[in-house]
């Protein structure tokens, strides 16, 4: 599904990211773990295409997208829940998502693989504040929409970065319980996290990131070890 080789990319003239290498299947779950400073953010906007590569290519489902700009990576089955959620928020809840419904329709010829009402079960929220400005809402509801949003371009592949930070316990719950649901569903996801216990209880498999490098892949069936490996997790993930 998704083939990331030789990625570089950075600020300006700034490399931040060298040389990374990822892949992604059909249907699995890929966790992006690292410091604070380790590149992840770099790395979810270069894919997002609010990055342009220095060099390196990213190919989903054999295309070459690297040069495609972010604004129609959606229109290959790619959707990314940023870090600070760029939500419009003076608009409604429901107006954001009407919004990305639109727009993900026009790009799948009029196919869906989420329905808004579909959508809108997976958070209470999304009925009960349905009319209610964005900017009311708490971060966690705000992360909500974000997801909700996301979803309504009709993706094949769900990014998202450091999904949990900052939010409290019981949304986390919820917001991981959802994300279980679209595991199950055969949404294919990209978990840029530096919480390792969350990276390891929803993902599949691992890329560690240290200093814009991959340092370490944690392959399926070692999330174990990694974690009872002390010496990785208080060098790389200050853990």
């Amino acid at each position: 599904m998704l083939q990331v080789r030789g990625l570089r990319a950075g600020y300006g003239t700034v490399p931040v990211l060298h040389e990374i290498d990822i892949d992604v299947e059909q249907g699995e779950a890929v966790a992006v773990v690292g410091a604070n400073g380790a590149g992840k953010t770099a790395l979810v906007r270069t894919l997002s295409g609010l990055i342009r590569p220095m060099g390196g290519s990213i190919v989903k489902d054999g295309v070459e997208i690297s040069r495609v700009p972010g604004y129609r990576r959606f229109e290959h089955g790619i959707a990314v829940v940023l870090e600070n959620r760029n939500l419009f928020t003076e608009l409604s809840v429901h107006d954001n998502l009407r919004l990305a419904e639109r727009a993900g329709k026009r790009a799948n010829g009029g196919k869906t693989r989420f329905s808004f009402d579909e959508v809108c079960d997976l958070f209470e929220i999304l009925r009960e504040r349905g009319q209610c400005a964005v900017e009311l809402l708490s971060g966690g509801q705000q992360q909500m929409v974000a997801i909700a949003r996301a979803l309504l371009l009709q993706p094949d592949l769900l990014i998202m970065d450091e999904l949990t930070t900052g939010l409290a316990p019981r949304i986390v719950k919820e917001i991981l319980a959802v994300l279980n649901k679209l595991r199950a569903r055969g949404m294919s996801i990209v978990l840029v996290e530096q919480s390792v216990a969350i990276a390891s209880e929803m993902t599949d498999r691992a890329y560690v990131l240290s200093v814009g490098r991959v340092i370490h892949e944690v392959r399926r069936g070692e999330w174990s070890a990694v974690l009872n490996d002390k010496t990785l997790i208080k060098a790389y993930l200050q853990g």
